[in-house]
């Protein structure tokens, strides 16, 4: 294929470059050469007639009137293969950890999702050991979610964690804008827990291009789609999506887009979703599960509001802790009552018995909470806060359970809990009762 250069560059931003040409495609990936030689890449995101706009993959830092621009009449492709399984991979696709480049099984990145005709309701459980996800909102596969934190939350080590308890068969973590130490803590902890073989990771940092970092999630959810139509059962780790939009909008004021909310760009939710929208249990193969951060002020903030609407729930994150209240998982009922027979009545018990136990919260402030009940609400209010919704405690569903009903067992009596005789008679845990029960669970 013929591969036409063209020269006189119409105009340089910070990561955008405008120039006529004919015969360009969108999404199309150009080459930048520089008059010493040296070359750089840029994709065609705008075209308006002959006017063609590109985003500099390596910013416009450098770039001057009389570079030269060949297009290459194709997308921009990122090499697929087993051997990534363990590897480190820049936000433009460039391998990082030290081994060689993937150049042959060439696949397109940030094509269009798979056909819903092709998709299956999703109906399995995704096991992250995290008791306030499996036990309360538990995750489904193919379900996209993200986790709702302020920034400062520990929500990395939360990911990081997650990606080394669940039992995913291939695990991708895109970082959008990491600083390095969270970035290594990704790496040693990964490394320490003996994931390596079945993670792979494109990372972005604070340093990198914005474009790169723009890259990061279809670079991700491209691999994982292939791994996923191999019959593999892939979870996506995405962070910070919110960062990610903030990048998507210093590209479209660079283009001198009309801003809308808060000056993001008027198609964030088309951007958000058609990335989102990769999440599927595929017909014939396996499953596509996304997990994203989306940090905020509050949810009313563009990125939250919009991810809301795209999402089947949302982790919520404060101080350090899973909330209960703040997280739903909207896809919790097609695989909580497959689980275990407990599962799903334990859940509603405890949820119901905290919310109580919250209003005594409120009551005490007025000096009117003193009756035995609710001081023995508030306890157990302390003991849920300090067993179960602890984010970086390791609990397998059935210990979980189990933990949810030595709390039950601790503050109240049977008849208080409001769960039907035939489940209190099996799991209740009486002495030396409940032992046999968890190494029959077990086995």
């Amino acid at each position: 294929m013929l591969q036409k250069t063209y020269e006189n560059i119409d105009s340089i931003g910070r990561a955008i470059l405008g120039i006529k040409a004919k015969g360009v495609h969108n999404k199309e990936l150009a080459e930048v050469i520089y008059p010493n030689g040296q070359k750089a890449f840029a994709q065609v995101i705008a075209l308006d007639g002959d006017q063609v706009t590109l985003q500099l993959f390596g910013g416009g830092f450098g770039v001057s009137t009389d570079c030269k621009i060949r297009f290459l009449g194709k997308p921009v492709q990122v090499g697929f293969s087993d051997d990534m399984l363990g590897r480190v991979y820049s936000g433009n696709g460039q391998p990082i950890d030290g081994g060689p480049e993937l150049l042959s099984d060439m696949i397109r990145v940030a094509g269009p999702s798979i056909n819903p005709v092709k998709r299956l309701i999703p109906k399995d459980m995704i096991r992250t050991g995290v008791p306030m996800i499996d036990v309360f909102n538990t995750l489904v596969r193919s379900q996209k979610i993200p986790i709702f934190a302020k920034a400062g939350e520990p929500y990395n080590r939360l990911l990081a964690n997650i990606a080394t308890q669940t039992d995913a068969d291939v695990i991708i973590i895109g970082g959008v804008g990491l600083k390095y130490d969270e970035f290594h803590y990704f790496r040693q902890r990964i490394e320490e827990a003996g994931s390596k073989n079945k993670t792979i990771m494109f990372v972005h940092t604070h340093r990198d291009s914005i474009v790169e970092g723009l890259m990061v999630p279809d670079l991700a959810l491209a691999v994982a789609e292939q791994f996923a139509l191999q019959g593999k059962n892939v979870f996506v780790l995405l962070s910070d999506m919110t960062q990610w939009s903030d990048y998507l909008r210093q590209v479209a004021n660079a283009q001198d887009q009309i801003p809308a909310n808060q000056g993001y760009p008027g198609d964030l939710y088309s951007q958000l979703a058609s990335r989102y929208e990769k999440a599927a249990d595929i017909e014939g193969a396996g499953s596509l599960t996304i997990l994203g951060v989306t940090t905020m002020d509050d949810v009313t903030h563009p990125v939250p509001d919009n991810t809301g609407y795209i999402t089947e729930g949302q982790f919520y994150m404060k101080d350090g802790y899973l909330e209960l209240f703040g997280s739903l998982s909207r896809l919790k009922q097609q695989v909580n009552d497959r689980t275990r027979p407990d599962h799903r009545s334990i859940m509603n018990a405890m949820a119901r018995l905290l919310s109580e136990a919250e209003e005594r919260v409120k009551a005490q402030k007025f000096g009117s909470v003193k009756d035995d009940y609710s001081l023995r609400l508030l306890d157990y209010r302390k003991t849920f806060q300090t067993e179960l919704m602890d984010p970086f405690r390791y609990l397998e569903l059935e210990d979980a359970l189990d933990l949810c009903w030595d709390t039950l067992a601790q503050h109240f009596k049977k008849e208080e809990v409001g769960l039907s005789s035939k489940l209190i008679e099996a799991y209740w845990p009486e002495k030396g009762k409940f032992k046999i029960l968890k190494e029959m669970t077990h086995e």
